[in-house]
């Protein structure tokens, strides 16, 4: 008598398993890859960059400004661009690892003076007007209602290096402090605020 081989069936719970959850792991996958990799948002967490970034702001990233890096890694595979003056940049502290937001102000090669809040780099002033400085094109408002913090006196930053500032200048945890940070360690560039607290969305480009 011929035998007749009989398939069996998967376990329902395998095949849920394989139809549905094994797509869904796949799919949040790759969304984690995308935000690591490509784009991210950051909620700022006080008022160091006044009035620029208000607490409770949350900020649209782009990780791809300064290069691309393995997904859930340091390792960057492509450089895309280097952080310049007047950026809003997203990095560690070297100070404790925290992630912090602030403004790229000097870059390598550049001299730094930094007197009542205003800076001059490479012996130009940078201030346009009464709390405000001009980065290229880019005019920045500065907070100096608790005075302009620790000055700065005569400081050329390095290669790879940056030098970074709140623009709450007498308010702000920043490269004063906690010294100069790593070019290639900057995580992305702050576009711009997506959600601002009270007032809901809206896209303020920075």
């Amino acid at each position: 008598m011929n035998e007749t081989t009989i398939a069996r069936k998967p376990h329902p719970a395998l095949a849920w398993l394989r139809r549905e959850a094994l797509p869904l792991a796949v799919m949040l996958v790759l969304m984690g890859a995308a935000r690591d990799s490509l784009a991210n948002h950051y909620q700022v967490p006080s008022g160091s960059m006044q009035p620029t970034l208000q607490p409770g702001d949350r900020v649209a990233v782009d990780m791809r400004a300064y290069g691309l890096r393995l997904p859930f890694t340091e390792l960057q595979v492509l450089a895309t661009g280097q952080p310049r003056r007047g950026d809003v940049a997203v990095f560690d502290s070297p100070a404790d690892g925290t992630r912090l937001v602030k403004r790229v102000v000097a870059v390598a090669g550049d001299r730094v003076e930094l007197h009542g809040g205003y800076l001059h780099i490479n012996g130009q002033p940078l201030q346009r007007q009464v709390a405000e400085e001009l980065f290229g094109d880019k005019a920045v408002r500065l907070d100096l209602a608790d005075g302009g913090g620790p000055d700065i006196t005569g400081i050329t930053i390095p290669q790879g290096k940056l030098l970074v500032l709140g623009d709450h200048r007498g308010n702000s945890f920043d490269g004063r402090f906690f010294g100069l940070v790593d070019a290639d360690k900057v995580y992305g560039k702050a576009v711009a605020v997506y959600w601002r607290r009270g007032e809901g969305l809206e896209w303020l480009r920075l």
